[in-house]
């Protein structure tokens, strides 16, 4: 997405897609969507907000999810450790509506190549899904001044819910400082037939802002 201003205590973003896909798979049963969210951030690299999502999950049409961590380099790396608080509004009678997730991440860059390792976690997923682990490895590269693409593999462990192998690749273009496109193929190993129609394979648009 777009890069907010990094002088300013508050940054903002929002956009749409033709998925929401996390972690490969789709939380909108294929269908478009629209985010947003604000951050606060301190020059000690805490930082904080709300953001917001719509979804189709669970009989909720709209996913909360206030969010605080920690930025900092080190050893020539950039790592971020995170929580945040998932609150699906409106969600059936009986379905487990809410969840907190925890992040950890370590990038770096070499050149125009920019790695990152991703290990998140929650104790109890929303819904029927219990606890998960996912691991990623993501490898991005700057093609053009205003064009990048980038590749992500990860691994999702779940009780009450399919292991599975995800991926993703795609590019992104910035149209102008303040907001960019992108084309994003994802695919899953689980059995679409079996597992649900949020692991099948997408081609997802989207359009991203931030100022």
């Amino acid at each position: 997405m777009p890069a907010a201003a990094q002088d300013q205590p508050w940054s903002f973003a929002f956009g749409a897609a033709s998925d929401n896909r996390s972690k490969d798979v789709s939380k909108s049963d294929l269908g478009a969507y629209v985010w947003g969210e604000a951050e606060w951030g301190a020059a000690s690299g805490l930082y904080a907000g709300p953001a917001f999502e719509t979804i189709d999950a669970g009989g909720s049409r709209l996913e909360l999810s206030p969010s605080a961590g920690f930025r900092t380099e080190r050893l020539g790396f950039e790592w971020d450790a995170n929580v945040a608080y998932k609150y699906r509004v409106d969600a059936d009678p009986g379905y487990d509506h809410d969840a907190w997730e925890f992040t950890a991440d370590a990038a770096r860059a070499i050149g125009p190549v920019k790695g990152r390792v991703r290990l998140q976690h929650s104790p109890d997923g929303t819904g029927s899904t219990g606890a998960w682990t996912w691991v990623a490895a993501r490898a991005g590269v700057t093609l053009a001044p205003k064009l990048k693409a980038q590749a992500e593999i990860g691994h999702r462990s779940q009780e009450n819910a399919p292991d599975y192998v995800g991926w993703n690749v795609g590019v992104e273009y910035a149209v102008s400082r303040q907001a960019s496109v992108s084309l994003t193929y994802y695919s899953t190993d689980a059995d679409a037939d079996l597992a649900g129609r949020q692991y099948e394979d997408a081609l997802v648009a989207g359009i991203a802002f931030g100022f």
